[in-house]
């Protein structure tokens, strides 16, 4: 175990709001053992981002890990060489220019339909209506299993999230992860069957040869991030700009651009709150001492917080300059669908539908969770 001092976590308190715990361990004990997650976290900025692209200690590589052993050994829970092939794999499913000239004008014409229907009803759920269907949508053709509904898509996501942040051991969130790989595996086999050709992954790394025990893992690593991720931003953007009236004037008008809306927003919160990594071989990092096998958790949330570079973090502005956020990771391993990402919801869902409507918020919004957090509602009236 690290020679790290010990912070307790209220859990319940944690899972409600991570940020008030995170600020005082930044000030307090900004790399701690937590008893309660059995892991080492680190909370600042900068200790991340030089320790993230240390692979040979911080390793990505995690056999025992809830991912791997869950939804197989993809490309995140990999390093160096490996890491690199597989990533190479899909780039050109997930690379800036595919996502400009080819997914956005699919984007477009999923956004533009689900408005069409929902316009009329003047009132819902946008989480559920617009960013879960858009989200899910959108992650049908990505990966290229199109047999599976986008509410299929939102649920097997789900279900894998809840198994990888099982941390508590709850056997029938892990039955419900079980059942949903067991579905998406099925997808998938339809796929290599048939065939497939064009930008989606499953087409993309078939044609780069990985063996297929690599296409299913990585299938599953880009619906447990695609999904998720995607629609918690869309319907957390919509809250937080209809609760910041003022910051939503500057949006409609462009003098913020709709990019900069999103990167504010996946700084203040962000939607992946942590990364695990295990010790490789023994290391010595700001005078704490690491042995071969501990556990640590690099706490993206928590950085993206970081007083020395973010001034007021706690407050969402969208005038900030908020480039120094890590929501997309730090290292070696960036998110690789972040270009797809960023065309879905600052270039097509958020343009999309404020030119429709204006909503109103029609309730109380609630929020939760620390590994990944977002809205869970947004009820409205438009």
């Amino acid at each position: 175990m690290s020679t790290a001092p010990v912070f307790r976590l209220d859990l319940k308190a944690f899972q409600e709001n991570p940020y008030p715990q995170l600020k005082e361990m930044r000030a307090k004990a900004p790399i701690a053992f937590v008893p309660e997650l059995n892991r080492t976290l680190f909370t600042r900025l900068d200790d991340i981002k030089k320790a993230e692209p240390d692979v040979a200690h911080f390793s990505s590589e995690q056999p025992g890990g809830l991912m791997t052993v869950l939804m197989g050994e993809n490309m995140m829970r990999k390093g160096g060489a490996a890491h690199a092939a597989e990533r190479k794999a899909i780039f050109p499913t997930v690379s800036p220019k595919t996502a400009r000239d080819h997914w956005s004008a699919k984007f477009a014409a999923s956004a533009d339909g689900i408005l069409d229907e929902i316009t009329p009803l003047g009132e819902g759920d946008l989480f559920k209506i617009y960013a879960m269907r858009l989200s899910g949508e959108a992650l049908r053709v990505i990966t290229g299993l199109e047999s599976l509904t986008w509410q299929e898509m939102d649920a097997v996501s789900q279900a894998m999230i809840d198994g990888i942040s099982n941390y508590g051991g709850d056997k029938a969130v892990e039955a419900a992860c079980h059942r949903a790989t067991a579905r998406i595996d099925a997808a998938i086999t339809e796929v290599l069957e048939n065939g497939s050709e064009g930008y989606d992954m499953c087409a993309a790394m078939v044609a780069a040869g990985l063996p297929e025990a690599q296409v299913r893992a990585n299938i599953k690593l880009a619906i447990s991030g695609g999904q998720n991720e995607p629609r918690d931003v869309i319907a957390g953007i919509i809250w937080a700009l209809l609760s910041h009236p003022e910051q939503l004037e500057m949006a409609l008008s462009g003098a913020v651009p709709w990019q900069q809306v999103m990167e504010e927003y996946v700084r203040w919160l962000a939607p992946i709150g942590m990364t695990p990594r295990r010790i490789a071989a023994p290391t010595t990092f700001n005078g704490i001492d690491f042995e071969a096998g501990d556990d640590i958790f690099f706490m993206f949330n928590s950085a993206n917080h970081d007083e020395q570079y973010f001034e007021n973090p706690e407050v969402f502005d969208i005038t900030r300059d908020a480039s120094k956020h890590i929501a997309f990771g730090a290292g070696p391993h960036f998110c690789a669908g972040a270009w797809a990402a960023k065309a879905l919801i600052a270039e097509v869902a958020l343009p999309k539908i404020f030119a429709r409507f204006t909503p109103e918020l029609n309730g109380e919004v609630h929020v939760g969770g620390w590994a990944f957090r977002g809205v869970l509602n947004l009820p409205c009236k438009w």
